[in-house]
Order: structure tokens, then sequence, then C-alpha cells
């Protein structure tokens, strides 16, 4: 990560339709980059919706933005599609090497075990395979079924797995989170990042008490909530979550 950057990132917790406070608090807070970390459910186009800030977003998918073709199109078809940073690593202005994985597990594709010892093979390893045993009249757009398109496959783990990153952006909570995933956890560390963050689960859990333990940093930001994270790992919540107090939810296990 560049030494000269000393502009935290903001880190938004899971839009759910309404963005005016993530708006409002780029344009007050020094960053140059805002990642939003899924379900974004937008009600037009991203490129419309963030146009005041587009030039410093960046993005995964989260599971509810497959819950419509319209909600999906908003997205892919985008000018912002390029930001998503999906089972890829992309460079940020400050020099940071971010890696994302966006969508959630499915069992019908591939659940890992809570314990990372324990095997589970998946069903189907890339999209490209599910897509062939997907019914014709199930394909969004020739491949896998509107749901799946942000659902994670084994080969976007293993894609990841081989490169190095500054930071794991997920949407998927890590092994910290009593519903979070071991596997993510391992893969954090063999991309060697400084600190991970994630959305989905609606809260913020302090779990600093693991960190040296898992060889790096982990958080969640909440319902709506932003955290501003600087390139050493250290956070400052500047949009409290709406649901931090709140027991988090589990997972789509469809």
């Amino acid at each position: 990560m560049n030494a000269k950057a000393i502009s935290p990132t903001l880190f938004c917790g899971d839009p759910h339709g309404q963005f005016a406070h993530i708006i409002q608090a780029a344009k007050q807070f020094p960053t140059s980059a805002v990642v939003l970390l899924g379900d974004l459910e937008l009600a037009r186009s991203m490129d419309e919706e963030l146009e005041e800030i587009a030039g410093r977003v960046w993005f995964i998918p989260g599971n509810h933005d497959c819950d419509s073709p319209e909600l999906w199109e908003r997205i892919v078809d985008s000018k912002l599609a390029s930001r998503n940073v999906h089972a890829r690593i992309a460079k940020l202005p400050d020099g940071t090497r971010l890696a994302g994985l966006g969508g959630i597990f499915r069992s019908s594709i591939w659940y890992p075990h809570p314990t990372p010892q324990v095997n589970v093979e998946p069903r189907y390893k890339n999209q490209k395979e599910h897509s062939k045993s997907t019914p014709q009249s199930a394909r969004w757009r020739g491949g896998v079924h509107l749901k799946n398109q942000a659902a994670i496959y084994p080969d976007h783990m293993v894609r990841l797995a081989a490169q190095r990153a500054d930071v794991l952006i997920s949407h998927e909570a890590p092994g910290y989170h009593p519903y979070g995933f071991e596997c993510l956890s391992e893969l954090a560390r063999r991309l060697g990042v400084r600190f991970s963050v994630h959305g989905h689960q609606h809260d913020c859990i302090d779990r600093s008490a693991v960190w040296e333990a898992q060889h790096f940093r982990s958080f969640g930001v909440g319902l709506r909530g932003i955290t501003a994270i600087d390139s050493t790992g250290n956070a400052q919540v500047v949009v409290a979550g709406e649901r931090d107090n709140l027991r988090p939810h589990r997972g789509d296990f469809t």
C-alpha cells in the first residue's frame, strides 16, 4: 500500500436503496474512494444514482441486487459497471490494492463448512459449468439463473488467492463473525491483506481480540452505516448502522 496515502477510504454498509447519506459523507469527508459493500438495490442506473461522487465509487454486488432483472441491470448496464471489484483486484487512486468478493454462498452451488478441515465438494466450480445445467428458459442473458449472478463460485476464490492485495472487501463475513466463513479468513491471509471489510450481516461486531491470531483486522459495516478506514487499518465510524445493536441475520441457504 502506498505509504504516502493519508486519506482513509469510506466503506459503506448495505444501502438497500438509500444513498443520500453516502453522497453527503463523501462530500464532507476527505477521501479519494467510496466503497459499497453490496445490496445496493438501486431505483435507477447506478451512474445516475451516484452521479455526484461517481469518480470515487467502487463496489461489489450483494445477494439482493439479483432480486429482479431491473435491479441487476441497473448495475451491469451502468457506466459504473467497470467499478465492480467482484473476483478481481482494483488499484485505488492512493495505490491501495482492493480485492473484492461480492455475492453470497449458496448451497445449490457451494456452501463451505464452518470448519476449514472439513472439505465440502462444490456442485459447480464456475458459472460456465453451472450454466450448462441451467435450463435455457431459466438463464439470464444465456448464463446462470439471475439469482446466481451474485453467487460465490470456487473459481472466484481461486482466482483471488493467487494474487496479493492490501484490503479484502466481501459481502459475506469472514470467520470471526458468528455467521461468517473461515474460508474467507483464509483467503484474506493468502492475499496478505492488512484488513477485511464486509456488509450483509447489518452489524459491526467488535472482534479486535482475534485480530492478532487471524493475522488481519476485520470490520463489519452495519445497515446503511459508513466506516472510514485508513491504510493501517485504523477505523472511525462516520455513520452508525441502523441495526448495529440487533442480532445479525443468517445468510441465504437456497
